[in-house]
């Protein structure tokens, strides 16, 4: 692999020769590592220093963003759906609250998010990874990181967040979902706001965690779904966010998943 044609982007010698087992500025890749035979095993150093510089570059940028709102959702909404014209309005509001708003940089919700909190003159935040299919960079993030690595990507979602809000989505919208459920249950993170957006797209799941996970099973606690709010008003997630900041704040230190 030859690492002279990646020029190197952190401001750190360190950061610099990690930073070049990926490119931000030049939103290009490292060659893909060979998966086959021997070389898998081979190259898993250099893999391990492409993912360690994959996070460098991503903390580097993100350091300096400031405690943020994560708004997760399906790739798939079309701009005339209720729920993308919410998440234009979500953003715009938080961005005019001076509240940096981060998606995962693609398409749908996400490029609906990121071009409200544009709207709103705020910082709006991209996440994109390269996927072979719907996934690619929507134009309004103005603080644009690439990534190769779904697990890199998801740990700077919530560790730049004090704040989730989940409007419909497939997958990768639930993946989230319960992972920062898991993490703050665990005391693992803060009790940070976690806001189901669509009362009628989450009746069903939430029904369903209810009898089988808590009432018929107790494999949660009959408080943790106390952790998720329920709306469909932008204003009032808005206002979840907001009391939480002025009443808590951003973490004093850092959270014990990423100490």
């Amino acid at each position: 692999m030859n690492l002279a044609s990646h020029r190197p982007l952190g401001k750190t010698a360190l950061g610099g020769r990690l930073a070049a087992l990926v490119s931000h500025s030049a939103r290009r890749y490292a060659a893909p590592m060979n998966n086959h035979g021997n070389g898998f095993l081979k190259e898993d150093p250099w893999r391990v220093l492409r993912i360690m510089g994959e996070f460098v570059e991503s903390f580097e940028t993100l350091s300096h963003v400031g405690p943020a709102v994560t708004v997760f959702g399906s790739a798939r909404t079309k701009p005339s759906d209720k729920y993308y014209k919410a998440s234009v309005e979500l953003g715009k509001k938080l961005a005019q609250h001076q509240i940096p708003v981060i998606t995962g940089g693609g398409p749908g919700i996400m490029e609906a998010a990121n071009k409200g909190a544009a709207l709103g003159k705020g910082k709006s935040v991209g996440l994109n990874i390269e996927l072979p299919h719907e996934q690619k960079g929507n134009p309004f993030a103005n603080v644009p990181v690439h990534f190769h690595y779904f697990f890199s990507r998801k740990v700077c979602f919530v560790k730049y967040s004090i704040g989730f809000v989940y409007m419909p989505g497939g997958f990768g919208t639930l993946d989230e979902l319960f992972e920062v459920l898991t993490l703050v249950q665990t005391e693992r993170i803060p009790k940070f706001p976690m806001i189901l957006f669509g009362k009628k797209h989450w009746a069903g799941l939430l029904k369903w965690v209810k009898a089988e996970l808590r009432d018929q099973n107790k494999f949660i606690g009959p408080d943790d779904l106390n952790l998720l709010t329920l709306t469909d008003d932008v204003d009032e997630a808005v206002a979840v966010i907001q009391e939480y900041l002025q009443r808590v704040g951003p973490p004093p230190v850092v959270p014990m998943a990423f100490s």
